[in-house]
């Protein structure tokens, strides 16, 4: 048995070998374009964990103790997770990591239990437990290179078919699933106060542009040490969340902080060969979604044939 694998896991991948049949979350044109680079699937991989979420920081005005000056004339500075300090949450965005990294984990393992060389398609969410705390999931289709070699990681990844298909075309794989996480925290200052009044007008809210900037910036900082941890070259960027909410103010009545969440998921890759961008590689096909496109290739198809 796997040490990471729950039990009902460990019964369920029993069951797949047993039955010989594989299931996935591929559509057909993904299965077709996944063989036609030399992969096949091997079933459908899944992995959850339950979190309760406890002491996340935070609770602190953003502004510390200067929230007073900041109200009558300091501008307030951001408060990033990543970097500590009063009102930080930096305690949550810890357990948001270790919570999408054990479900990713579970759902590698399942992988490899399998036979497999990697997952694509992968989904990660988050959603309430009924029972109390979150419920953190990851799952994607577990593929495989027939006659190659069990790999010691198998990677991760959130590409479509398509896209997998693409990238191994042109000589690269993917190494794991990447993500950045920052939390910013601001107090909302005069000049913000100001600035979201009826009468202020068409004009920016520089205070919010610096939260969404300092979180956004944060985020792909923490993606890019994440793609070094795992090995990748670079990194394609499947998803960028923001969420924003607002709070009373815990030190000042009747003032607001916002704090946003910024998440960035992307997919690292590495190069395993520089033969295909010689060469040119082999043509890919790819049907357009647009009638009118798809019309205009099949009246130059007919015309070709008729010459």
């Amino acid at each position: 048995m796997t040490e990471h694998l729950p039990p009902a896991a460990e019964a369920r991948l029993a069951e797949i070998r047993r039955s010989g049949t594989w299931g996935s979350s591929l559509s057909s044109e993904e299965f077709a374009v996944i063989r036609s680079v030399g992969f096949e699937p091997v079933g459908q991989v899944l992995g959850a964990a339950v979190y309760n979420v406890g002491y996340t920081g935070g609770y602190g005005c953003p502004g510390g103790w200067g929230t007073y000056s900041v109200a009558w004339g300091r501008r307030a500075s951001t408060s990033i997770s990543s970097r500590g300090g009063y009102g930080s949450f930096g305690p949550l965005v810890d357990v948001l990591y270790r919570a999408r990294r054990t479900a990713i984990r579970r759902m590698t393992e399942e992988c490899a239990e399998l036979g497999g060389h990697g997952v694509v398609g992968i989904q990660l969410s988050i959603g309430a437990f009924p029972a109390g705390g979150l419920e953190f999931k990851a799952i994607g289709t577990a593929i495989r290179a027939p006659g190659v070699p069990r790999l010691k990681q198998p990677f991760t990844s959130d590409l479509s078919g398509q896209d997998f298909a693409k990238l191994v075309s042109k000589g690269w794989m993917p190494a794991g699933l990447a993500l950045g996480i920052s939390i910013a925290a601001r107090h909302d200052d005069w000049m913000t106060v100001g600035q979201t009044r009826w009468g202020a007008g068409n004009a920016e809210v520089t205070g919010f542009t610096e939260l969404v900037n300092d979180a956004r910036h944060d985020a792909r900082q923490q993606l890019a040490r994440d793609v070094t941890r795992i090995g990748g070259e670079g990194v394609v960027i499947a998803d960028m969340d923001m969420r924003v909410r607002e709070r009373e103010c815990p030190a000042q009545e009747g003032r607001r902080d916002h704090i946003i969440e910024a998440t960035t998921i992307g997919t690292a890759i590495v190069r395993f060969s520089t033969h295909h961008e010689r060469n040119g590689g082999s043509t890919l096909s790819i049907m357009s979604l647009d009638p009118q496109r798809r019309q205009a290739a099949r009246v130059d198809i007919g015309q070709n044939r008729l010459g």
